[in-house]
C-alpha cells in the first residue's frame, strides 16, 4: 500500500465495469475488502472536501454510501474514479495500489455511474453502449450473451435499440447510464445517486434491476438519499459527514436503530418504506 501523492490534471471520465453472466475470476475472496481507502483527504481548487476517508468495500457485495448533502459522497466516488486526485491516504485496490489516472482506473476494473447519468443524448442507446465497450469497434463486436443479461435487467435498452437516448424518460436514461457501466465485465461499479428525480413506480423498477446486479454478487459502492432504495439493498453501510465517514456496519443495524439514523441521518429509514 503506497501514499497517494498530490494530484495531476484530471482526466476525462471512462464508464465502463462489471458483474454479470461472467463470473469473477481470481481475486480477494468473498468479504474481503476490494477496494479500501485509508486516511484520503481531496482538495478541490483551494477547498479541503475530504478530511481523512477510511472506506472499505468488501467483494460480492453492495455498501451504501450514505450522508447528507454536501457530506462528500459523489467526491469519495469521483476521487477513487481519479477524476480528482487524493492530496493525502492511499487507495486499494484487489490489493494493489490504485492507479491513478481515470482510464487506467478503467481498465483495472471500475465503472462510474455519475449522477448526471453520462450518455449521449444524440447517439442511439446502441451507440452508447457500443462507446462504452472498450472491447468492441462495431455492435457485431459485442457480447450478445452479455447483451441478452442485459436486456433482461432492462427491457426498454431492447425496446428503444435505435432510440435516440435523450428522447427517453428519466428512468430509461438511467438504466442506459448503468447499462453502459455494465456492458463488459468489471470488478467494481461506483453508481452515484441511481434514483435521484425518478418516480416511486421507476424507483421500484430500478431497485429490481439493482437486485438482480446483487444476485450475481456483483461489488457495488453506491451512493443514494432513497433510504428505501438503501434498505432494499445494501449489505454494508458507511454514513459520510462533513467529509470523514463517521459510521460504519452492516445495513441491517442500521436498518434496525431508529434511533442511530436519526443520530447520523436525521431520518428515519422507516419514514421513508
Amino acid at each position: 500500500m503506497t501514499t497517494v501523492s498530490p494530484p495531476s490534471p484530471a482526466v476525462p471520465a471512462s464508464a465502463t465495469p462489471q458483474g454479470g453472466p461472467h463470473r469473477l475470476g481470481s481475486g480477494p475472496s468473498l468479504g474481503a475488502p476490494l477496494l479500501q481507502l485509508q486516511g484520503v483527504h481531496t482538495h478541490i481548487g483551494a477547498y479541503h472536501i475530504l478530511h481523512g476517508v477510511d472506506l472499505a468495500v468488501p467483494e460480492g457485495e453492495v455498501t451504501m454510501l450514505l450522508g447528507r448533502n454536501g457530506a462528500g459522497k459523489t467526491t469519495t466516488l469521483r476521487t477513487v474514479m481519479g477524476l480528482w486526485g487524493a492530496s493525502q491516504g492511499s487507495l486499494t485496490f484487489a490489493g494493489a495500489p490504485l492507479p491513478r489516472a481515470t482510464p487506467e482506473v478503467a481498465q483495472a476494473g471500475i465503472a462510474y455511474v455519475p449522477e448526471t447519468m453520462g450518455i449521449f443524448s444524440d447517439l442511439t442507446v446502441a451507440e452508447n453502449l457500443l462507446l462504452a465497450a472498450r472491447g468492441a469497434q462495431r455492435l457485431s463486436d459485442l457480447d450478445g450473451e452479455r447483451l441478452e443479461w442485459l436486456f433482461g435487467l432492462f427491457p426498454a435498452l431492447k425496446k428503444f435499440w435505435l432510440y435516440p437516448a435523450g428522447k427517453l424518460s428519466g428512468g430509461q436514461k438511467q438504466m442506459v447510464a448503468i447499462a453502459r457501466a455494465m456492458v463488459e465485465p468489471r470488478r467494481l461499479l461506483l453508481i452515484d445517486e441511481p434514483s435521484k428525480g425518478l418516480a416511486p413506480a421507476i424507483v421500484q423498477n430500478l431497485i429490481e434491476a439493482l437486485r438482480a446486479l446483487k444476485a450475481q454478487r456483483t461489488t457495488v459502492l453506491l451512493v443514494e438519499q432513497n433510504f428505501a432504495v438503501a434498505q432494499a439493498l445494501g449489505d454494508r453501510v458507511a454514513v459520510m459527514d462533513n467529509g470523514r465517514v463517521v459510521h460504519a456496519g452492516a445495513m441491517q443495524d442500521l436498518i434496525d436503530d431508529e434511533a442511530k439514523q436519526q443520530e447520523l441521518l436525521g431520518l428515519s429509514l422507516g419514514a421513508h418504506q
